[in-house]
């Protein structure tokens, strides 16, 4: 066996004692097996603790993605970010850091549609997940309907402690619905607890003028973007629709349905 300095056994006893404790290991039963077992016997448990922590983190952060719901599995590395329009606020580095987790603030993703908004969500989302943070993602309607039927069902105060208990709720498309009275309510509930307390990616094709409109009260429309607002950055994902851009359909001839050919 390789030589092993004073410092190295004690960094690994360290090791061994926090991982141990990961599974509940008493004190009393590390202490014992740090001071009984043999050094190719502490070598091998090292090892032996160390690729299970790693398993249990694996299946735990597949379980946080899992769960959040996102729609499809994206990976920023497969993100074109050259055209994100950032705030003086926030840097791309800085947004990619995810310390508006950890602080608590709000990220609202404003483009066209197809323009990349959705796509760049998932992505911060995973990563949040991977770093252990806990996430939720839901479209604006997905949102309200749960919210809806939890609240006919009696069961509305669990669903908000759901999302309470949350790092990060992503909400998707934001602007493609409209909301009646009561699941605006219910939505404007979750801002509000959400609000200090934990972060949200919002996605929306509106500028904030017009969000009246989706939630059918101005004055809730007002709360709900005073809320996001300020502890909020504004990223612009453009006015280019990537899912156009990128169609086979722009690399071959289209024959309408009139008959007409177009390129």
């Amino acid at each position: 066996m390789a030589y092993v300095s004073t410092a190295q056994k004690m960094e690994m006893a360290e090791r061994l004692r926090t991982n141990m404790r990961k599974f509940f290991i008493t004190g009393a039963g590390i202490d014992s097996c740090l001071r009984e077992a043999p050094p190719k016997a502490l070598e091998y448990m090292d090892g032996f603790f160390q690729e299970e922590v790693r398993r249990r983190d694996e299946h735990k952060r597949a379980g946080m993605i899992r769960n959040a719901g996102f729609p499809s599995v994206k990976d920023i590395g497969d993100y074109d970010l050259s055209g994100l329009r950032m705030p003086s606020s926030m840097g791309k580095e800085a947004m990619l850091s995810l310390d508006f987790i950890r602080d608590r603030q709000s990220l609202i993703m404003y483009g066209v549609c197809g323009s990349g908004k959705t796509m760049l969500a998932v992505c911060l989302g995973m990563m949040a997940c991977n770093a252990g943070f806990r996430v939720r993602f839901a479209t604006l309607s997905q949102l309200a309907v749960r919210l809806k039927a939890a609240a006919a069902d009696g069961r509305l105060e669990n669903c908000l402690n759901s999302y309470r208990s949350l790092d990060l709720l992503v909400i998707d498309e934001w602007g493609y619905c409209q909301l009646d009275k009561e699941s605006a309510g219910y939505v404007f509930q979750v801002i509000a607890d959400s609000y200090e307390r934990k972060s949200l990616i919002v996605t929306t094709n509106l500028p904030f003028s017009e969000w009246g409109k989706i939630v059918a009260d101005e004055q809730l429309a007002a709360a709900i973007i005073d809320r996001i607002v300020h502890y909020g950055h504004l990223i612009g994902t453009g006015d280019k629709d990537w899912r156009i851009t990128h169609s086979p359909m722009n690399r071959q001839t289209v024959t309408t349905m009139k008959g007409t050919e177009t390129k």
